[in-house]
């Protein structure tokens, strides 16, 4: 799938100082990679890692679902699970992959674990162990826990890379979605110090002349 694969070299930016530089596609869509994972009940992790190792985004892509799939069934092994995944970190390595297996995989284990994981990975030179904290709370969130994704935007706003400005925002605006009141109190305090792009995805749901006012601020 030639022509595919070189839309999705450029839509992942793959080239020369970008952030998936080197990163190789097969042109295989994802919907065909679901039909494939979902083939496997429970895959071996003998099956698992080597796909993760891939140069194939794709596969590494049908890796982490595959991962994904055995962390939900096999509940006894989550613990050696999670700490298998956060390992695969330099491997997770564009915003899909996270996207797709940290809120499954991290943000579930967190919903019963201490919390003070998601600081360590805020803080890791890697941007996708910090894209990965920022996400994985998108489960919290959905459970109206959102004192971490608070916290964690506070931390982060300084942040230089455009995809953690996106995830911020992208998760402030989940938390409006279960308590406007909650993103509007945060807001008015902090707006002025978010990056722009992260307010602007924040402030998506809003009405527009709410919009306005907090675009006004900055």
């Amino acid at each position: 799938m030639p022509q595919k694969r070189d839309v999705l070299m450029k839509f992942f930016k793959t080239g020369k100082g970008e952030y998936g530089e080197g990163d190789r596609f097969l042109g295989i869509t994802v919907p065909l990679v679901r039909q494939t994972a979902r083939r496997y009940f429970v895959a071996s992790m003998a099956t698992i890692t080597p796909l993760l190792q891939s140069p194939w985004h794709e596969a590494r892509l049908c890796g982490l679902m595959l991962l994904l799939n055995r962390y939900n069934k096999c509940p006894d092994e989550r613990s050696e699970l999670v700490e298998f995944y956060l390992s695969q970190a330099p491997r997770i390595n564009n915003w899909d992959l996270v996207d797709l297996s940290a809120p499954g995989i991290v943000g579930h284990y967190l919903l019963t674990h201490p919390r003070q994981l998601l600081y360590r990975l805020a803080a890791d030179p890697l941007l996708w162990n910090r894209r990965i904290a920022v996400v994985s709370t998108l489960t919290l969130i959905r459970h109206d826990e959102w004192t971490d994704t608070l916290r964690l935007v506070e931390l982060l706003k300084g942040d230089t890379e455009s995809l953690m400005h996106k995830a911020m925002g992208w998760m402030l605006r989940e938390v409006g979605k279960r308590n406007e009141t909650v993103l509007t109190d945060y807001l008015e305090q902090n707006a002025t110090t978010l990056p722009r792009t992260t307010l602007r995805y924040a402030i998506e749901r809003f009405a527009p002349e709410k919009r306005r006012y907090f675009l006004q601020l900055t």
